[in-house]
């Protein structure tokens, strides 16, 4: 067993759930690919974190609220403009389960975001309005957790929103690159990219994690 990672370090596993990988309502292409390397990065780690998209039935993100509209069209609300999906991560269903390969059973914390119907959430530290809090940066730092590695699902929304929030915080962030697998909604993943790496956001592979 390689020696775990340092105590202000901790993995945060971002929406690895049934609906985002292959077969479910909102499918990333090669989803389910990341998991053994997230399984084995977890181990590495002694502080792991969970997120889990947790909507209600009626969530107004769902394309299927508006009548002639269909997944992937766009609506603006008070925040801006909001991408309609279809139905995914209904709480109490399957969809939203966790991956059943996914293995991490020293999880120390399960952090639900979306349950609030009139907002979507993508960041693990705020809900789409970028002011309404999660509660997790304060978790983090009453633990001394300064410095975040990312892994999940998908680069392009929640990894990067929660990337950017992470950094805006003041976390140093890095995001492991063959952990996390993107959805690419008109050029968005690159996209993803470039925005985190103005932010500042470390991207390393699997192996970079010996130099750490």
């Amino acid at each position: 067993m390689k020696p775990k990672f340092a105590e202000d370090k901790v993995l945060l596993v971002v929406d690895i759930q049934n609906d985002f990988c292959p077969g479910g309502a909102l499918a990333v292409p090669e989803g389910d690919r990341i998991i053994p390397v997230v399984n084995r990065i977890a181990n590495r780690f002694t502080h792991v974190v969970f997120s889990q998209d947790w909507h209600p039935r009626d969530h107004f993100s769902f394309a299927s609220a508006y009548e002639g509209k269909k997944p992937l069209d766009t609506i603006e609300v008070s925040y801006g403009t909001q991408i309609l999906w279809p139905d995914h991560c209904v709480q109490g269903i399957a969809g939203a389960e966790f991956h059943r390969d996914l293995s991490a059973l020293h999880c120390e914390l399960i952090l639900r975001k979306g349950f609030n119907k009139n907002i979507d959430s993508y960041s693990v530290f705020f809900e789409n309005d970028h002011r309404t809090s999660t509660g997790l940066a304060g978790y983090l730092r009453e633990r001394g957790l300064n410095k975040l590695y990312m892994v999940g699902l998908a680069t392009d929304f929640c990894i990067l929103f929660s990337t950017l929030d992470a950094r805006r915080l003041g976390f140093e962030v890095t995001v492991i690159e063959d952990g996390v697998r993107g959805i690419d909604v008109k050029g968005s993943l690159d996209e993803a990219w470039r925005q985190m790496e103005k932010a500042g956001v470390r991207r390393i592979r699997e192996n970079g994690l010996e130099g750490i």
